[in-house]
């Protein structure tokens, strides 16, 4: 997503040719880049950066081109995003390590049911700690019953 100019690339094209192209006729590149801007109708400062940019890019002056700035950001931006994601999936890692790790507890059907008591025992499945999978199934506890509180 490139942000919108004010002046159109030709205009900026057309000014910075015009100031290589007469500052022999002024006595520094600083009085040229004054005269066309003020032609032009742009600020000398805005001319000069793009004066300067186009030093840069055409090698005259040192620093990253154009194309070499927008990769670097393009990569910044990519980097940002590996980083962030690599954030997330150590999150969910540590999250679903942690469910691994833990012994499942197992869950009487009294816990499980409430008011009834089942001596049967419920145990997490492994794979999806779903709660409702039997491993154990006893009869219905007699230990409350009045027949059993006779022996």
């Amino acid at each position: 997503m490139t942000r919108r100019s004010r002046y159109p690339q030709e205009v900026r094209e057309r000014a910075v040719r015009m100031v290589f192209e007469h500052q022999d006729e002024h006595p520094s590149q600083w009085a040229a880049i004054t005269s066309i801007a003020a032609k032009f109708g742009v600020s000398s400062e805005t001319l000069r950066k793009w004066v300067r940019r186009a030093e840069v890019d055409e090698g005259s002056r040192p620093g990253l081109t154009t194309e070499e700035r927008e990769r670097l950001k393009g990569l910044e931006r990519e980097v940002r995003e590996l980083r962030r994601a690599n954030e997330i999936l150590k999150s969910a890692a540590a999250f679903f390590g942690a469910e691994l790790d833990r012994q499942p507890r197992a869950v009487t059907f009294g816990e499980w049911r409430g008011s009834r008591q089942y001596h049967q025992t419920l145990v997490p499945c492994a794979c999806c700690f779903d709660q409702s999978v039997v491993v154990k199934r006893v009869s219905p506890c007699n230990h409350n019953s009045p027949a059993a509180s006779r022996d």
